[in-house]
């Protein structure tokens, strides 16, 4: 079943008994042969899971992005800057991309947007050199019904589902309910006044 289905191609990987401690520091790589854009993370990355919306960046064929955060100041741009480009100026948030392979290379809200995850970049750690040795496993699968914008059938949702439940994965159509009530808790706080912008 799996294997008609292109979850990730780290997918098949997962196992819920494997535990590491993240680690601190993380080199992340375009797919350029030459010349790549590479970025440094002096944070491990938290709360990383595959992601099924439609702006995210995904490997060819893949249903779902691998993605998860770090805080902006942990994130420095060691080479290639000149080749970064934002994929949409408009968007919440800015989307920098290689433009000549077009890998993502990281997401960030600006200062000025008040948004429950400003302050925090979002990465694709399956970019890292090291072949993402020492990150945390993936704990969830957002956006899942998502997918069905992309192109995978409805009816095959349960069985979607089902593939990924069977890797120890928790499943939502929206984000994990630790990201939500964040999300939730910073509306409430602006909605009172007291939200730090």
């Amino acid at each position: 079943m799996s294997s008609q289905i292109n979850i990730h191609p780290t997918f098949s990987r997962l196992s819920p008994s494997i535990t590491s401690k993240p680690s601190s520091a993380t080199t992340l790589s375009c797919h350029c042969t030459t010349s790549p854009v590479r970025i440094t993370l002096s944070a491990p990355i938290a709360h990383n899971h595959f992601c099924g919306c439609t702006q995210c960046w995904k490997p060819s064929s893949s249903l779902f992005s691998l993605i998860g955060v770090v805080p902006s100041n942990a994130l420095a741009i060691t080479s290639s800057a000149a080749k970064l480009t934002i994929l949409d100026p408009s968007a919440t948030i800015k989307r920098h991309a290689c433009r000549d392979c077009g890998v993502h290379m990281f997401g960030r809200i600006d200062e000025s947007t008040p948004h429950a995850f400003q302050g925090l970049d979002f990465v694709h750690g399956e970019l890292a050199t090291n072949g993402g040795e020492g990150q945390e496993q993936p704990k969830f699968a957002g956006f899942v019904s998502s997918v069905i914008e992309s192109g995978f059938e409805k009816e095959r949702m349960g069985e979607l589902r089902g593939v990924l439940r069977g890797k120890g994965l928790e499943v939502y159509d929206c984000l994990s309910p630790e990201l939500m009530d964040l999300i939730a808790g910073f509306a409430a706080e602006r909605k009172r006044g007291k939200a730090k912008l």
